[in-house]
């Protein structure tokens, strides 16, 4: 699957959005990825997970871990496609924690997959909480990169997309974008 046909997708879902946003990260931005609007369509999901698995099936995976809330659905159509496992890390008391009984096995290979990538915050939290478990992190997977490449992990990072789309630090708002409400969307 090619970048621009992963921005299509993305368009003809309404999950490519124009506005003034505010990201998980507390940045700002114009641009606004809402994959659950891209997978909301099984047929979609089933593209770009179908794509994701397509890049890194040469890595054995046996278990899928994605962070909650964003990422669940593409993380568990990987690991369908690989036929892996699949779990998630949630928030507790704050911050991402692996609950309702899911465990990881010493030496276990996993790969992180999330949906879009701006900092790399949830994914590196996912990453040390597999490390503490005694898993083996083999590699990180998303279906958007808008770090441009920015974002760096100490395993190999596949992804669908990367984009450049500006973001802005709270207090340093160009006036036009100051002048729009904010919006606050997706997981927390």
């Amino acid at each position: 699957m090619t970048e621009a046909e992963v921005i299509k997708l993305l368009k003809d879902t309404g999950a490519f959005l124009e506005g003034h946003f505010i990201l998980r990260s507390g940045l700002h931005s114009r641009h606004y990825i809402q994959c659950a609007l891209a997978f909301q369509h099984t047929d979609v999901l089933e593209k770009l997970g179908g794509a994701l698995a397509g890049l890194v099936k040469h890595l054995q995976v046996q278990t899928v871990v994605s962070p909650a809330l964003g990422a669940l659905a593409i993380g568990q159509e990987v690991a369908r496609q690989l036929r892996a496992r699949f779990i998630f890390v949630e928030k507790e008391d704050g911050k991402l924690a692996l609950r309702r009984g899911f465990t990881i096995a010493p030496g276990e290979r996993l790969l992180v997959v999330e949906d879009v990538v701006t900092r790399g915050g949830r994914v590196n939290e996912t990453i040390e909480i597999v490390r503490n478990a005694g898993g083996v992190v083999i590699g990180v997977a998303a279906v958007v990169d808008r770090s441009d490449g920015a974002a760096q992990f100490d395993v190999p990072f596949f992804k669908l997309l990367t984009i450049h789309l500006e973001t802005f630090e709270p207090h340093k708002l160009p006036p036009d974008l100051a002048a729009l409400p904010a919006l606050k969307l997706g997981s927390k």
